[in-house]
């Protein structure tokens, strides 16, 4: 088994205007989803991101604060998990809950070191 990282990236929920009962509905999708994935085992770890940002780049150390121009897109999350193959993850991403909301699974393997 390999780990990839499952990183969500969307609207955010603030922006999109969601009505309390709906950001309880929506927040129920992603409990229920998360619950489906740690009964499989599949689930390492993950949490959910604040949309403020802090970027420092440069041979500066430049010190910028989002959201920037260049970046249309929220990462809004992630989750670390646990599987075969890439293909499987994409499997694993077919409940993803935001599809909905235009939302984007972006996978990626975690890269490991021999030492």
């Amino acid at each position: 088994m390999k780990d990839f990282m499952m990183i969500f990236i969307g609207a955010d929920y603030q922006e999109l205007g969601l009505s309390p009962e709906q950001m309880q509905n929506r927040m129920g999708k992603w409990f229920g989803w998360n619950e489906k994935m740690r009964a499989q085992g599949i689930v390492k770890g993950g949490d959910a991101l604040v949309p403020v940002v802090k970027r420092v780049s440069g041979p500066s150390r430049t010190i910028s604060d989002g959201p920037f121009v260049d970046s249309k897109e929220l990462i809004g999350g992630y989750y670390i998990v646990q599987a075969e193959n890439a293909e499987a993850v994409v499997k694993i991403a077919e409940d993803y809950p935001d599809y909905d909301l235009g939302g984007t699974v972006e996978i990626r393997e975690v890269m490991v070191f021999d030492q």
